[in-house]
């Protein structure tokens, strides 16, 4: 799986262990920026090119990592084809996947300490879409993208 990761300021940091660790898994992970920090960067400017990877086939997946997830899970969810979600507990982390097959993670990397966000992480890489109704109602979601 290729996964594709984006940060501003508030989880640039984070963005860098978690690169590490995924490519210990066995992840192969495209890295959207930014490559240096600055306090001064606009979560926009790198995680819409990551949202986009995953609305173009790019990358499978994606994480998205701000102060508190909120911005980068309303800039992804603007895009065709990207389901995102804002995580804060391993149940929402598994629950995104299993019910809502999101293909967008958004981690507030100010909220949480490294480890737990490492573990929402895990769990969400690792989790399955349970389809059957959870798909039907996918489907109603989707069809209000027209």
């Amino acid at each position: 799986m290729k996964i594709g990761i984006a940060a501003d300021h508030g989880g640039f940091e984070l963005k860098g262990k978690l690169i590490a660790k995924l490519q210990q898994q066995g992840y192969e992970v495209k890295d959207y920026g930014p490559h240096a920090f600055d306090q001064l960067d606009d979560y926009p400017d790198f995680g819409i090119p990551a949202a986009r990877g995953v609305a173009d086939g790019e990358v499978d997946r994606a994480i998205l990592i701000c102060n508190n997830g909120i911005g980068m899970g309303i800039l992804a969810n603007k895009i065709r084809g990207v389901k995102a979600a804002v995580v804060y507990s391993e149940t929402s982390a598994r629950a995104t996947r299993e019910h809502h097959d999101s293909n967008v993670l958004c981690l507030g990397g100010q909220e949480f300490s490294n480890a737990q966000l490492e573990k929402f992480v895990n769990i969400w890489l690792t989790t399955k879409f349970a389809g059957g109704r959870h798909e039907r109602r996918i489907g109603k979601v989707e069809a209000l993208d027209g």
